[in-house]
Formats: structure tokens, C-alpha cells, sequence
């Protein structure tokens, strides 16, 4: 086992073995992360939804159990806004990714060392991050819009979804996999903000 000496991690003979087992499973997520980089983040908000965006909005609600709900697009980042900030967290939504998020991570847990998946998530994190933030920004900024709360709520959802579609790969989920299917909605350029009742808030 790992040991943390002041600011350094320690690893032992074990650790290295395990981690070098996991080698091919961190390559992918690195392979993902790079690819993930060069996505155009946030490019097509509020643009008319073509066909396969609605399709994949649609798999994506179906997977998670929302079979009722509609594809309702936000046109302007005044409505991202409404939409955000009434987003309730206690939502059947949430708590049906956060299950989703819990299963992928266990079974995770069962392909990578704690150690391993911690690295795979904050590579990914550490690879996005700056770009995701720059991305959304140079978005608003067409709209003269310079809200720190929203743009970095929709960088964080774009983080987020990156971490779940992550979980996916590692744990080789089918590819409707609803964390597969949302981040191909940012991956489209797209913000998939979230449910309000039956209608699906996507910018």
C-alpha cells in the first residue's frame, strides 16, 4: 500500500505491480482525455438541433428512464441561465445519474486500484479543465455574457460528463450508456443542461 510522506506519495513494490497491470486501461482514458481536448465545446449553443443531437438527447433520456420527457432547446444564455438556476438537486435525474455514477465507479473499483482510478479521473480533470473553461467563455462572450456562476456551472457539467463518460469506458458500458450519450452532446457542442419536469433543457 501507498504511503503519503508530508506532500509525496510513496509507492510500494505492490502499488507499482498493481499499477502497472492497470497501464493499458489508464492509456485509454488518456487516449479519451487528449481526444476529449479537441472537441468543440460549447461551439453550437443555442444553433437549431439537428438530427443526430436530437437522437442522441433522446437516447439519453430513454436510457435514463424518462421515456415522456422532450427535447426543449434553449435559445439564448439569459434561458441557460433560468434553466441552471432552477435546477433542483434533489431531481429523479440526479439521484438516477448519482446511482448510475455509484455503479460505474464500484465496478471501476473492480478493473483499477482506488489509487489507479483517482489518477485516471484527475488526469482527465487536469487535461480538460483549462480548455472547457476557455471554450465556454469564448462562447458567452458572442452574447456579451460574463456570469463566473454560469459559465462555470456549465464547465463543471462539462466536467463532469467527461468523468462519467470516463467511468464508461473503463468499465466498457454499452455505447447508449446514458454518460456515453451526454458527453456526445457537449462533445456536439452542445450544454445539456438538465430535466424541468418533462421538457429537457438543451442549449
Amino acid at each position: 500500500m501507498h504511503e503519503e510522506d508530508e506532500d509525496h506519495i510513496v509507492l510500494s513494490d505492490d502499488d507499482l505491480d498493481a499499477l502497472e497491470e492497470e497501464i493499458p486501461l489508464l492509456r485509454g482514458v488518456r487516449a479519451f482525455a487528449e481526444e476529449a481536448a479537441l472537441v468543440p465545446w460549447f461551439a453550437n449553443v443555442g444553433r437549431p438541433l439537428d438530427r443526430e443531437a436530437r437522437a442522441l438527447a433522446r437516447s439519453y433520456l430513454d436510457g435514463l428512464g424518462f421515456p415522456d420527457a422532450e427535447v426543449a432547446r434553449v435559445t439564448e444564455w439569459a434561458d441557460a441561465l433560468d434553466a441552471a438556476s432552477g435546477l433542483d438537486f434533489d431531481t429523479a435525474q440526479w439521484e438516477i445519474e448519482e446511482s448510475l455514477r455509484a455503479g460505474l465507479a464500484a465496478e471501476a473499483l473492480e478493473r483499477l486500484s482506488e489509487h489507479g482510478l483517482t489518477i485516471a479521473l484527475t488526469h482527465v480533470s487536469a487535461i480538460l479543465g483549462e480548455r472547457v473553461g476557455a471554450a465556454v467563455r469564448e462562447a458567452a462572450a458572442f452574447a456579451e455574457i460574463d456570469d463566473d456562476e454560469l459559465l462555470n456551472a456549465a464547465a463543471g457539467a462539462a466536467i463532469q460528463a467527461a468523468h462519467g463518460a470516463a467511468l464508461a469506458l473503463i468499465t466498457e458500458a454499452e455505447a447508449d450508456h446514458p454518460f456515453h450519450r451526454k458527453f456526445a452532446l457537449f462533445a456536439r457542442g452542445r450544454w445539456p443542461i438538465g430535466l424541468a419536469g418533462l421538457s429537457f433543457n438543451l442549449f
